[in-house]
Order: C-alpha cells, then sequence, then structure tokens
C-alpha cells in the first residue's frame, strides 16, 4: 500500500518561503540538502509525517507559470477564525473565511491564501473528514 509522503513546489526564495509557511502554519526544516544546481528543502508539521518540498533551482530569477492544472495544498487547524487572524497580523492576505454545505448539512469551512509564489493554500477547520 503506497503512503503519500511530500509534494514539490519550486520556489524562488527559500528563505521567504520557509518564514511564510513556519509562520503561518508552523511548519519546520525537516532536513535540507544542496546540490550544485538546486537545493531541496523539506518542510514538515508537527501535527503529521507529511511533508512539503521546496526545490530552489539556482539562478532562476523569473516566477514559475503555476499553468492550469495546478489545484492547490490543504492544511487543517483546530481554531480556523484565530489561524486566519494570526496569518493576517503577521502581515499576508488570506481570503474570507467561506463555509460550504452538501445535502444541507455542513461539508467544510474554509479559508485561501497563497503562498509567496502563487501556490494557494486551502486552510479548513478541522470537522468531519478533515478532522
Amino acid at each position: 500500500m503506497a503512503k503519500a509522503i511530500h509534494m514539490m513546489l519550486r520556489v524562488l526564495d527559500e528563505a521567504r518561503s520557509v518564514k511564510f509557511y513556519a509562520t503561518c502554519f508552523g511548519f519546520a526544516v525537516a532536513e535540507r540538502r544542496d546540490w550544485p544546481e538546486f537545493s531541496l528543502t523539506y518542510l514538515r508539521s508537527p501535527a503529521a509525517d507529511f511533508e512539503l518540498e521546496l526545490t530552489v533551482n539556482k539562478g532562476r530569477t523569473e516566477p514559475y507559470d503555476l499553468g492550469t492544472g495546478y489545484g492547490h495544498v490543504a492544511v487543517a487547524v483546530d481554531d480556523l477564525a484565530a489561524v486566519r487572524a494570526h496569518i493576517e497580523a503577521a502581515g499576508y492576505h488570506p481570503k474570507d473565511i467561506k463555509t460550504m454545505t452538501h445535502d444541507g448539512k455542513p461539508f467544510a469551512k474554509f479559508f485561501f491564501i497563497d503562498d509567496p509564489d502563487g501556490y494557494k493554500i486551502e486552510v479548513l477547520e478541522k470537522f468531519g473528514r478533515f478532522s
């Protein structure tokens, strides 16, 4: 049986991205490896084994074209409003909190924020399938 272990994001500025994920979600550097052409930085939340792999291609100065295929990375939190307020107070720009229902019943409560490279992050309140 397969186990999801990480998702890779190409970023321009490693320090800027590490700061964003640490400030907004408490992710910490689990490991960093460096090669002449690129570096890999693995970020992990204390709450899960799944990691974000930040790939920095050295010498790249232009933002990446995210295309039309990328959707988002999702994280679940205990107190959605408090996390949103924390992120906003840190100087980032989270979108408004939304509520989604299905068949008239609560399904999800969430907001989105873009990371420094434009990747969308969905922040969900822990509930139901998102616990």
